[in-house]
């Protein structure tokens, strides 16, 4: 069927559904398969139902289900992706098809990070009023079919939600009906996906005119009482923020003050002026949705994408709390899931470009700091995949070494972890530098590294043994210990704990040689895993009953 494969190629795409008779006759269809997300959403700190003023961010590109809506990947140059998972909350994919389902491929790279994905039920223009008077305007037998529908098609998919967005006038009778809706469909949603979320965008009042209002106001303050949060229009000004604060009360961190990137209309700051607008909703304890950052790409051109991504988010990073990984193994090799080639075991497999935003793996902290480090995608070279993170900087004269935050971490220490690392050094001296891992842990004042007669670590800063050889037992999984190939460099650590809470990952630059001048050095990460050592040592459940379906052979 056309609307699960591409008609010219055969294979499986992402889809919409339009209208509202295909959103009533949808169901589970064994084309499916392709389309539902295969990646659980990861577990962070803080969680997202914290009082912490929260990331939403918007992604509207060109009408949507573009290259991404290829679900095994396609050979697209210099394609969009987004990688700052760890600065944002939720991740909203948005079209003006009455029903976008998220492309599985978002749904996954955002799992994998820990971020929540929300599709759209979108109502505009004469054809958007006769729809929601179909199924707003009579009984409560038509809104609860739209709702039902729309928590199990969110289930099927297992993506976590929806932005609803009407943006149309209704009459009595349909928005006399609205806050019912929006109550039974959050409801719906909560039952069917853990940590489900509906979330309402400003346009309706509670008299069925279309009128943004730019604010939570006592004329759409019902549909923010009936969801899981409001996210505004965006010509705002201070005094919308002020009254705003005023009426939210204790759920000010459900609103989500909407931020145009393209700076369309009478806003206070969009392009790489959007720090002003999002400081000015941070000092307002707010939550922000950032719309089409996409822009980045748009606006400036894919030639430069990744720099430019980086410039973007980096002048943004002060008003945006990070998350903290809190489960074992962490593993990546930081691709980005596309590549100019892929890589395998540091070598180059297959040349040409391809995208997959399914294969994307956990991404880091983008630590920046003007002049004297730089984190940034490497395409020219990697150990697995499509890129490799490269990591720039600067020691400063007279100081040994220089640490570069790549994880927050936030769980209970194992007993033993088992650490590794693949890295090579570039640049005109690189014997100059040696490399390796520091763990930090909470300061508890009963973290022992070792066992107990060792003293406590300054500062809880660990630096894990190295290890020429993997335990025996363990040579399969941690077979590169001191192998490397390709020119890149592979380590293996241990470092035993005793009572601790782990904080954070970072790769240490240190010269063998002290010196009054400040030394640069850039170096490649292809991968970092650490490892509960006990979980190690178990051996993973046997696979039952493998089944394969839906082959094509070409």
């Amino acid at each position: 069927p056309a609307r699960h494969f591409d008609t010219s190629t055969t294979e499986p795409v992402s889809f919409f559904l339009s209208g509202l008779e295909e959103l009533l006759a949808w169901q589970p269809d064994t084309n499916d398969d392709f389309n539902v997300s295969a990646v659980p959403l990861a577990r962070r700190q803080p969680p997202l139902r914290s009082k912490r003023p929260r990331t939403l961010v918007c992604h509207d590109m060109r009408g949507g289900y573009l290259e991404d809506r290829f679900i095994q990947g396609s050979a697209t140059r210099n394609p969009y992706v987004f990688y700052h998972w760890r600065y944002i909350d939720i991740f909203v994919y948005f079209s003006h098809h009455t029903v976008t389902i998220p492309p599985v491929c978002w749904t996954n790279a955002a799992h994998r990070n820990g971020v929540p994905v929300l599709g759209t039920f979108i109502t505009e223009w004469t054809d958007g009023e006769r729809l929601c008077e179909a199924f707003l305007a009579g009984g409560a037998e038509a809104y609860r079919a739209v709702s039902e529908q729309l928590a199990r098609i969110a289930q099927h998919y297992r993506f976590d939600g929806w932005l609803v967005n009407i943006e149309n006038t209704l009459s009595a009778a349909a928005v006399g009906n609205l806050p019912p809706f929006l109550r039974h469909l959050t409801a719906q949603v909560h039952g069917a996906v853990p940590g489900g979320l509906v979330i309402w965008y400003d346009s309706v009042l509670q008299n069925g005119a279309l009128r943004w209002q730019n604010e939570l106001s006592e004329e759409n303050r019902v549909f923010f009482d009936a969801c899981d949060g409001l996210f505004t229009n965006y010509n705002w000004k201070e005094e919308h923020l002020e009254r705003t604060r005023r009426l939210a009360g204790p759920r000010h961190a459900d609103i989500y003050v909407g931020v145009d990137v393209f700076a369309r209309g009478d806003v206070v700051g969009g392009g790489f002026d959007t720090d002003k607008s999002l400081r000015m909703i941070r000092q307002h304890g707010l939550s922000a949705a950032i719309f089409a950052p996409g822009w980045v790409y748009e606006h400036l051109g894919e030639e430069n994408f990744l720099h430019n991504e980086n410039k973007f988010w980096g002048s943004l990073a002060e008003y945006l709390p990070t998350h903290s990984i809190c489960t074992l193994p962490l593993t990546t090799s930081f691709s980005l899931g596309m590549g100019t080639s892929r890589f395998l075991a540091g070598k180059e497999e297959e040349a040409g470009p391809w995208y997959d935003l399914s294969a994307q793996e956990i991404q880091p902290l983008y630590p920046e700091r003007e002049g004297r480090l730089s984190t940034s995608c490497c395409l020219q070279d990697a150990w697995c995949g499509g890129s490799s993170l490269r990591v720039q900087g600067t020691i400063p004269p007279g100081e040994e070494r220089v640490a570069i935050r790549l994880f927050s971490l936030q769980m209970p220490a194992p007993p033993k972890l088992f650490l590794t690392l693949l890295y090579k050094l570039e640049g005109p001296q690189p014997d100059e530098f040696a490399v390796a891992l520091e763990l930090t842990t909470w300061d508890s004042g009963t973290c022992y590294e070792g066992n107990i007669t060792s003293l406590p670590e300054p500062n809880g800063r660990h630096h894990p043994r190295f290890m020429p050889a993997p335990p025996p037992g363990l040579a399969k999984l941690l077979a590169a210990c001191d192998r490397g190939s390709h020119g890149w460099t592979s380590r293996c650590y241990e470092l035993d704990l005793q009572d601790c809470s782990l904080r954070d990952l970072s790769l240490l630059v240190s010269r063998h040689q002290p010196s009054p001048q400040e030394t640069s050095f850039t170096c490649l990460l292809g991968e970092v895993r650490v490892l509960d050592a006990a979980s190690m040592v178990a051996s993973p459940p046997q696979v039952q009953s493998l089944t394969a379906s839906q082959l094509w052979w070409r």
